[in-house]
């Protein structure tokens, strides 16, 4: 790499795209739009990354930094399921150990901005920015470091772009929420000089989920991305760039499964309404569209027949609320919206007397309500796998209105899963077929449909890799986002750990010595995230 250097002795900054993939890429390289990255793609060595499952942002990026699959490291989901009680994830659900603290035992300073599921920040030899679940004001590593960082990027720094001065999915603020993560690396690399550096864009996935199919908001997107590149490259000179995304993106043009309406079917879920079933997601996302002291006791309305039918329809509250804050509604509306409205225009799935269910769409599976293990457990544990062989067997049955396959596979969690913490995989892993065609967990509405999301994860994402340490001559084939960890430990040389799942690739060479056996992690005690910006962030999104 060129440039004038303000950032020590960077000898790889990995780059991280989420949703990033060819079929997005591709086209703005033939246009001209992304000259550093394709520059980097076209310079270097590329080729596909392939997620695991589920390949879903706050499971896949801990395994891309960790090296290690699920079963090892602890998260499946945005959420963890304690009982019938959830939370959304945190850094302290993640049982194993990122590589950048790999990296600080050997003596290797690291700068982290953005990476998803790293608050609450451990201590490392370092500076730490984390990204998506932390809240809005995170702790940092060192302490203190976050308001440093405001005052460099002009007395602003944010983690999800409603928090900005500007309109909330904004091509503007999209656009400024990227600078700022430029900004912010490139000042921590000033200040730390790191041997490490590792900055994300969650941006290039969440335009996706908040416009979908928008090409204008997409292409500012990625140009902002590609100038952020271009002048962290030009300022810190890396030797190195490895360019990683934890899954790719594309259209969702098959059908959507109501699972929890399947199991309903065959006698599995129990259905409440009125609010009373769980889980009650309206604590997180009530007041997006109920504004306003005058809501309370009321009588039925048009209004609320309405919401009624929308709910069955598959029109949540947090969309609702989300278009009617983009044309200017929101508040006026709100005010005249009973405040458990939201409860009684749905129902919902009553966990603790189902005998089966989808908890989360995102976790990819149906979880068994097993005696002796959840609260009021309704299958009792001898009866546990003649009762998931029989739900694999029919849900492998299952076929679209056009006949085809809904999955590409049903399999107990064993099948994808290994280590201490499978047990808190889903005991059913469902993956539909090409993910162009998905499951929902809502309950109220025909068993098939259209799906929510038109645009969501694929399987695939990219990897690139540019420098003097990489053989630029070397295929990249196979990689998975467990070989990303390993590779950066065989860069500056560092024993990977045997119990990582991946291998480095084979365009870096793996050092004198290979691997090693380390002693037990012992992680943080988990922590709650309870915190309503992040749940509000994740309903927006879609994933709640």
């Amino acid at each position: 790499m060129a440039g004038s250097t303000d950032g020590g002795d960077l000898r790889l900054l990995v780059v991280g795209l989420d949703a990033g993939c060819r079929p997005v890429l591709e086209p703005m390289f033939e246009s001209g739009d992304l000259p550093t990255l394709r520059r980097l793609f076209d310079g270097g060595t590329a080729g596909p990354l392939e997620s695991q499952i589920p390949p879903w942002t706050a499971s896949a990026w801990p395994s891309l930094y960790t090296g290690k699959n699920p079963g090892k490291h602890g998260v499946y989901d945005f959420l963890s399921f304690d009982g019938y009680d959830w939370d959304v994830v945190n850094a302290s659900h993640v049982r194993e150990r990122p590589v950048w603290e790999l990296l600080s035992d050997h003596g290797h300073s690291s700068v982290v901005v953005n990476v998803p599921v790293t608050h609450p920040a451990r201590e490392f030899d370092g500076a730490l920015i984390p990204g998506l679940t932390a809240p809005e004001e995170p702790g940092c590593h060192p302490e203190g470091i976050l308001e440093d960082v405001k005052l460099a990027c002009g007395g602003e720094y944010w983690i999800y772009p409603q928090s900005s001065p500007h309109p909330d999915r904004s091509i503007e603020g999209y656009e400024r929420t990227v600078e700022l993560r430029g900004q912010a690396f490139r000042y921590l690399c000033r200040r730390f000089s790191p041997e490490f550096g590792f900055v994300q864009f969650q941006q290039t996935d969440s335009v996706f989920h908040e416009r979908p199919g928008d090409k204008r908001a997409i292409e500012a997107v990625y140009r902002e991305v590609d100038r952020q590149v271009a002048e962290t490259i030009e300022r810190t000179d890396p030797e190195n760039v490895l360019v990683v995304s934890d899954h790719g993106m594309g259209k969702v043009s098959g059908d959507e499964f109501r699972v929890n309406e399947f199991l309903r079917d065959r006698g599995d879920v129990s259905a409440r309404s009125g609010g009373e079933g769980m889980p009650d997601w309206s604590k997180s996302w009530e007041n997006d569209l109920l504004e306003g002291a005058e809501a309370g006791d009321h009588e039925p309305s048009p209004l609320e027949r309405a919401m009624n039918l929308a709910a069955k329809v598959g029109l949540t509250t947090q969309r609702v609320a989300s278009a009617l804050d983009y044309v200017g509604l929101k508040e006026p509306i709100g005010k005249r919206v009973p405040n458990d409205m939201i409860r009684a225009a749905s129902e919902q799935v009553d966990f603790p007397n189902s005998r089966a269910y989808v908890r989360s769409k995102s976790e990819l599976g149906v979880r068994i309500n097993l005696e002796g293990r959840e609260p009021n457990g309704q299958v009792p544990e001898s009866e546990y796998e003649a009762v998931r062989e029989a739900l694999i067997e029919e849900l492998s049955a299952v076929r679209t209105p056009d006949g085809e396959p809904m999955f590409d596979a049903v399999e107990p969690r064993e099948t994808f899963f290994e280590g201490p913490h499978v047990d808190r995989a889903p005991d059913i892993v469902t993956v539909p077929a090409a993910f162009d065609n998905a499951i929902a967990a809502d309950l109220g509405r025909e068993r098939f449909g259209e799906p929510m999301e038109p645009w969501n994860h694929k399987r695939t994402g990219v990897i690139a890799a540019a420098g003097s340490a990489f053989d630029e001559s070397a295929a990249i084939g196979d990689a998975t986002i467990f070989d990303v960890a390993p590779t950066i430990c065989s860069l500056f040389d560092v024993p990977i750990d045997v119990a990582m799942d991946g291998t480095p690739l084979p365009v870096v060479d793996r050092g004198t010595e290979t691997e090693r056996e380390y002693p037990d992690y012992e992680p943080s005690p988990i922590t709650a995230t309870d915190d309503s910006t992040v749940e509000d962030r994740l309903s927006d999104l879609g994933y709640l």
